[in-house]
């Protein structure tokens, strides 16, 4: 078993994997899911989407594949992960990879509803809307890649898919500082954090994780969100609802079957968490 650590997608990505082809080919699959689903490349297949003009957009069967897997999670946390905020990620001021972002953005004053639909030929998006896929497209590479048994763990940012039983992962705070442990396993992780991906606006600063029920960053106590699941795609929406649910997001965590545990860290440095549930 090798580890091989390489820059993709805006994070870093983590294999470990038996062979030098296996490293080859997920290194290979994340390029191309990020030359598709990125919304900072104007040639993917997502930037195409999202400047359609209200039109029903034919679409590959990988695109088809994450937009199913958004509907899932949307309709598991209630609306609260919802791909359709890309226009207000953009508006607030991302709109450049994060590398990329430095001079202060302007707040802005309001959006148009979002909506989109995914029908059996195609995708169609409603004036205004605009999707952004970063989030659930890192988690679908590191399943993918454990799932075809390509690699024993797959890490993309705060993701992580497991096929190693014995897999224990540290939880650290906003300093760096391990606060916790979560026993992943045969599974996965996903982290949220409203401190990393953060920007300076004329009048204050804001955050990557919309709320798609204000379509502005959250308001919540939380700095950073944990959730483990079966999958990574599972856990990057369940942490994200979690934060974004702010007091009430442990609550709702233990009331999830699919969630196997949640870990919360406070603006304080606080740290609460539900019990750990055995995976199904």
């Amino acid at each position: 078993m090798t580890v091989e650590t390489f820059h993709a997608m805006g994070t870093t990505v983590e294999v470990h994997a038996e062979s030098a082809n296996d490293h080859e080919v997920v290194r290979r699959r994340v390029g191309e899911d990020e030359e598709r689903f990125s919304r900072f490349l104007d040639t993917s297949e997502l930037s195409r989407i999202n400047a359609s003009t209200g039109g029903v957009v034919e679409i590959s069967d990988h695109m088809r594949i994450v937009l199913s897997a958004a509907k899932r999670t949307a309709a598991m946390t209630g609306g609260l992960v919802d791909i359709g905020v890309g226009q207000a990620v953009r508006m607030w001021g991302y709109d450049v990879s994060m590398s990329d972002l430095t001079m202060p953005a302007e707040r802005p004053n309001g959006f148009a509803a979002s909506h989109w639909e995914l029908g059996d030929e195609g995708v169609r998006l409603s004036p205004g809307t605009q999707l952004d896929l970063g989030g659930i497209v890192k988690g679908w590479t590191c399943d993918r890649a454990v799932e075809d048994g390509l690699a024993t763990i797959v890490s993309a940012g705060g993701d992580l898919r497991s096929a190693d039983a014995s897999l224990v992962v540290g939880i650290v705070d906003h300093d760096d500082r391990e606060v916790a442990e979560v026993g992943v396993g045969i599974g996965a992780l996903a982290t949220s954090s409203r401190m990393k991906r953060r920007w300076t606006l004329t009048n204050g600063e804001a955050h990557h994780l919309i709320d798609p029920r204000t379509m502005r960053p959250s308001i919540t106590p939380i700095t950073s969100a944990t959730v483990v699941a079966t999958t990574a795609v599972d856990a990057e929406a369940g942490a994200k609802a979690v934060l974004i649910l702010g007091e009430e997001g442990l609550a709702w965590a233990d009331r999830q079957p699919w969630i196997r545990q949640a870990v919360a860290i406070w603006h304080d440095g606080s740290v609460y968490a539900t019990k750990s549930r055995q995976a199904a």
